[in-house]
């Protein structure tokens, strides 16, 4: 499927999506807890219903309601699924569902799309190999199809942290192990959504000890999950599009939904806005930005990876040369991001460099095109976008990928006075 957007003026207000990040390490929990749980208003996608499914193979029951979902967990004793477990293009699921497969007294396989199949998960393989869990890679190159021998035992490990999902996967699987787990912890990136597992922990009432300095982390074994009711808020990674087509196409929007004390990363974009020139008001549940002039600013990209591509084509239109830097695991997300926003906006007229660790771009606008999406859903709403403000229309391929955490896009963006067909 392909989606056309054509130069526009934005107005108007949007409500952003429930956040994915938020909604899958709620689905797992409520799958490991003992008793039912009730998630409100929970993003309804292609990656939280892989998520949703894989609970279920391991022998959650999820009744998945317009509103809410209600989870009747296994009591933080999970059964071996009868059959692999397919993430689909969920790269959070595998990672976090691996924890729920080393709790397992059994062999579980996992494995996913085709780009799933091409993300490592060998740090965390390592990891938990540490805790008496048995993981192997099927094809023995630290991706999947991933095979899983539990129950988790506990002991010393230590994990590189180059995806944060690595320790959220151990930080909610060891509570539940038999002993208590050491974790070492190097190269972290990514902290805030180490932050939003803990603030998650917390809830739960779980004791753990990590370090100021998240270098090392102590949790003890034999404690559990309960039931609760929780809503998701909105999520701050999809508020990035529509804040940043404002500042690109003029106009004002207000994005509403989202809750300004959440630890989402993320959020750190409309500082980003507000630096290169946007006009910025805030309030507890919304976010409103007045597009106007913009320049160059550098970012340091390490705990927003998510906010690259959509950065990216903000930098196309910012007066002198943004560089956005440190954000070297965005090459293991999807795509290899650095190095596809760079193709792509290369066909569009940008002056962008590539970096080991991100992208130099000079603010020269761009020009129309056709575009690919290349399957991943924030470089097809990002390059979108980038019609928006370019020359002349931008056509983007595999628009399809956008459901994956943004269902509605096309027609959110529509209602705000985009031309996207």
């Amino acid at each position: 499927m392909e989606i056309t957007a054509h130069p526009s003026r934005l107005n108007g207000t949007i409500t952003v999506p429930p956040s994915k990040s938020h909604t899958i390490r709620a689905v797992i929990i409520g799958a490991l807890a003992g008793g039912t749980s009730v998630i409100e208003a929970p993003l309804s996608s292609g990656d939280t219903r892989s998520a949703v499914e894989a609970v279920r193979a391991f022998g959650a029951t999820v009744e998945t309601g317009p509103s809410s979902w209600t989870i009747t967990g296994v009591g933080g004793r999970p059964r071996v699924p009868k059959e692999a477990v397919d993430v689909g293009n969920s790269g959070t699921t595998l990672y976090l569902i691996m924890g729920t497969a080393a709790l397992a007294d059994g062999w579980s396989e996992l494995t996913g799309d085709e780009q799933i199949r091409r993300r490592t998960a060998q740090p965390l393989i390592d990891a938990f190999g540490g805790l008496g869990v048995e993981v192997t890679s099927v094809r023995g190159n630290g991706m999947a199809p991933i095979r899983v021998h539990g129950p988790l035992r506990g002991g010393s490990t230590s994990v590189k942290g180059i995806s944060s999902q690595y320790l959220s996967s151990l930080l909610l699987a060891c509570p539940l192990g038999e002993g208590d787990s050491d974790i070492a912890i190097t190269d972290l990136n990514e902290r805030p959504y180490v932050r939003m597992t803990l603030s998650w922990l917390d809830a739960q009432g779980i004791v753990y000890d990590i370090d100021d300095g998240m270098t090392r982390a102590h949790i003890p074994g034999g404690q559990w999950y309960r039931a609760f009711e929780r809503r998701i808020p909105g999520d701050f990674s999809s508020a990035t599009f529509p804040l940043c087509a404002a500042a690109l196409a003029g106009g004002t929007v207000t994005v509403e939904g989202i809750e300004m004390s959440d630890t989402q990363g993320d959020k750190r974009v409309i500082d980003i806005l507000g630096e290169m020139g946007a006009s910025i008001e805030t309030a507890d549940r919304s976010v409103t930005v007045t597009g106007g002039p913009l320049k160059a600013v550098e970012v340091d990209m390490n705990e927003i990876p998510d906010a690259l591509p959509m950065l990216a084509v903000t930098a196309c239109f910012a007066e002198g040369t943004t560089v956005l830097r440190n954000v070297a695991q965005a090459r293991i997300k999807e795509t290899d991001r650095i190095a596809v926003m760079a193709q792509e906006l290369s066909k569009l007229g940008a002056e962008v460099h590539e970096l080991p660790d991100g992208l130099e771009i000079r603010g020269s606008g761009l020009h129309g095109g056709r575009i690919r999406g290349h399957g991943d859903h924030r470089i097809v709403m990002a390059m979108t976008v980038a019609g928006l403000a370019a020359q002349g229309p931008v056509t983007v391929d595999t628009a399809e990928a956008a459901d994956i955490t943004f269902p509605g896009f096309r027609e959110g963006m529509r209602a705000l006075g985009a031309w996207v067909e």
